[in-house]
């Protein structure tokens, strides 16, 4: 199932989408500003976001542009009552993908979202690609070096999150709470052991390196 965030301070509006959203076989979650999508995309994995422009605290444009700086790349759809081409202009150069302007139609919104993540090679199979190393979501499976890696479950949902978001810093407890939950009983050590794991069994691979942030945690690197 497809994770979509719902950026939105109107909370009628919020809650609409979120609706609609789950109804077509999404699981929505909902922020009512960027500072609180922040949050959400920390403890979350997101395929795709839909955000307002005008918000309290980090706006649209904020939002859209700290994402595409910190290295993500999931699809960004935004909605809003701004509909000069100067404003559609700013969210585009930004990074975002889509723009959709109010009042919108919500069988539209859920056939632009089915088109971005079927452009962002999502919808069809959840893979990322790292010069010659291929991560299959659905079967857990790393192709590398020619061969094919089943990987325990935590194991490759631990290395997916690093991969999917290339450069960007998590904590321990980021990772813990998201990959375990929230109310694992299981000590954030254990991602020390995991991420040995990960290194042993890729040491050969010349396409990505898990590196120990001191004082931190970790992050993945794309090698070029």
């Amino acid at each position: 199932m497809f994770q979509i965030l719902v950026v939105e301070d109107d909370p009628k509006l919020n809650r609409l989408l979120c609706t609609v959203l789950n109804r077509s076989g999404y699981q929505a979650f909902s922020a009512i500003d960027g500072e609180k999508a922040f949050q959400i995309l920390d403890n979350n994995y997101i395929d795709l976001i839909i955000t307002d422009i005008m918000m309290p605290n980090v706006d649209g444009y904020e939002l859209a542009h700290s994402l595409r700086e910190a290295g993500y790349n999931l699809p960004i759809l935004m909605i809003t009552a701004k509909e000069q081409f100067e404003d559609k202009q700013k969210g585009f150069l930004i990074g975002v993908d889509d723009y959709m302007v109010k009042p919108i139609n919500v069988n539209e919104m859920i056939l632009r979202v089915g088109a971005l993540l079927r452009r962002a090679k999502i919808a069809n199979d959840r893979k990322i690609e790292v010069g010659q190393t291929i991560l299959d979501y659905d079967s857990l499976t790393v192709t590398s070096g020619g061969s094919d890696f089943l990987l325990p479950q935590k194991e490759f949902y631990l290395l997916y999150k690093l991969i999917s978001y290339p450069n960007k810093i998590f904590t321990r407890q980021q990772l813990m709470d998201e990959i375990w939950g929230m109310d694992s009983d299981t000590d954030e050590r254990t991602i020390d052991v995991h991420i040995n794991r990960l290194r042993e069994r890729f040491r050969t691979n010349h396409d990505i390196e898990i590196m120990t942030v001191r004082g931190l945690g970790y992050k993945a690197v794309k090698q070029e």
